[in-house]
């Protein structure tokens, strides 16, 4: 039987079928060789000139009045989450191996990307990383070699996860997350990767690891659940939940780990928040709390058609906002948010009946917004710059990576869009404004998408950075119109 991921990926249980990258290039205009990489990191501009003309597209997106989009870097490979250093380089953690079917990155799994003479698009790109040239960038663990890696043992094949804290960059690389000591006088940092923690869960459904780090260097991670919704059998028709659901041991929470220690062991221990289905997005509000997306479950009329219509399936359960609490549980596997009652309710799994018992969902912490459903929000961005609107910030930035399961409907989401905040909380639970549209060019398919939105950062101007894990693209969006 094939299925689909909330994150787009063909499975054919336990298999996952093939999503092919483009070829990897090094962008679309004239730009420098990787390869010399020693150019100086400190001659990129921190602030790059925003008042250039956009293209007459914009760069294929639909935007709000007053916006500019340009192509920063394209065909990068399946670029997930970014990150921008304070002097405006950005760096993109990109995923091959196992998950995607494709072949690790020569040169490496990170990209650094610069923009040298302010033209909104990155003219030298720089790949670093596990499998790097003369494979010189290979993590360290008790004074070894790292042997492990998805798919194959020396892949370099990266992951979602990146950061940059007191002067590393922190990346998510297979099994591990590791961190390299930056250099002022390069794009790339030193060579050797050291290993932050080690023994990250790949196995099932969600084997991505994204990161968030807090100025006292705590790192909290999401730790995605292995299952659909912790089935005896996983997504297989009437097959009832696990009890007790022992997957929530190792998974479907966030972590919390000290980003300046090393060689740290995943174990039960570390876990900080639960039920969690897959905190794809992650990231602190400007009060410096910590928020995360959920992706809601999948199949709710597929495998129990008794209790829910085809249509119900299409727009159950909710996507979610949660304001993280250390301890707290946000009720998966044993509930699901649903929208049109603004409650969590029981899961049919345990003992559900189609939205009508909440049962033990009482006592689990409710999203403080909610989306359409199956959009799959892969990142979260609060932003703090000035040059948008004042409306804008504070706010939250939300990347869909978009939908399969929304029949018999149209599918959904392959957008950015924005949650406005007022007194450091959502203005409503579901006011939600399109911000960037146009990724998929059309065709909103996982496999006919032309650009799925996986990844956001800020720059220290103020614009935005979009990656997408489709077609390898960034996209770099600055203000350009008046009054803000």
């Amino acid at each position: 039987m094939l299925l689909k991921t909330e994150c787009g990926r063909l499975l054919r249980l336990p298999c996952v079928a093939a999503v092919l990258a483009g070829p990897v290039l090094l962008g679309a205009c004239s730009r420098s060789d990787a390869r010399h990489e020693d150019t100086s990191a400190s001659q990129a501009s921190a602030s790059p000139k925003s008042a250039a003309a956009c293209t007459g597209d914009n760069a294929g997106l639909k935007l709000p009045a007053g916006f500019c989009a340009t192509i920063f870097a394209d065909t990068i490979g399946h670029s997930r989450h970014l990150v921008v250093a304070p002097n405006g380089v950005v760096y993109v953690n990109t995923w091959s191996g196992a998950y995607f079917q494709t072949p690790a990155h020569q040169g490496g799994f990170l990209v650094a990307l610069r923009d040298t003479n302010n033209d909104g698009r990155a003219d030298v790109i720089v790949r670093f990383g596990r499998n790097a040239p003369a494979d010189s960038a290979q993590p360290k663990t008790n004074g070894g070699p790292s042997t492990k890696g998805p798919g194959s043992e020396k892949s370099g094949a990266g992951g979602t996860g990146i950061a940059l804290y007191n002067g590393y960059i922190y990346a998510e690389e297979g099994p591990t997350i590791v961190r390299y000591k930056m250099r002022a006088d390069s794009l790339s940092p030193e060579p050797t990767a050291e290993v932050v923690v080690s023994g990250l869960p790949l196995s099932g459904d969600h084997p991505m690891h994204p990161m968030a780090i807090d100025a006292q260097g705590n790192l909290y991670m999401d730790v995605g659940s292995a299952t659909n919704s912790c089935q005896l059998k996983n997504r297989v028709k009437g097959s009832p939940g696990h009890k007790p659901c022992t997957e929530l041991e190792t998974r479907g929470g966030i972590w919390r780990y000290d980003a300046n220690k090393l060689n740290q062991q995943f174990s039960p221990a570390g876990r900080y928040a639960t039920g969690i289905r897959n905190a794809v997005g992650i990231a602190f509000a400007p009060d410096g709390q910590l928020y995360s997306t959920q992706h809601g479950r999948d199949q709710l009329a597929e495998n129990w058609p008794n209790l829910y219509t085809a249509e119900q399936g299409q727009n159950l359960p909710a996507e979610e906002l949660l304001q993280i609490k250390q301890g707290g549980d946000y009720g998966w596997p044993f509930c699901y948010f649903d929208d049109k009652q603004a409650r969590l309710v029981l899961a049919p799994e345990y003992g559900g009946d189609g939205g009508k018992t909440v049962g033990e969902c009482a006592s689990k912490i409710a999203p403080v917004a909610f989306f359409p459903a199956h959009w799959a929000p892969d990142d979260l961005m609060f932003y703090s710059g000035t040059s948008f609107p004042q409306q804008y910030r504070g706010g939250a930035f939300i990347a869909f990576h978009g939908s399969w399961n929304r029949a018999p409907g149209p599918q959904g989401g392959y957008q950015v869009a924005f949650v406005p905040f007022t007194g450091g909380k959502p203005a409503s639970q579901n006011q939600l404004e399109t911000f960037a549209d146009g990724f998929a060019e059309g065709k909103m398919q996982p496999d006919a998408a032309a650009h799925r939105p996986a990844g956001l950062a800020q720059g220290p101007d103020g614009s935005i950075y979009v990656a997408d894990d489709k077609g390898g693209r960034v996209w770099r969006i600055t203000y350009v119109g008046g009054n803000r």
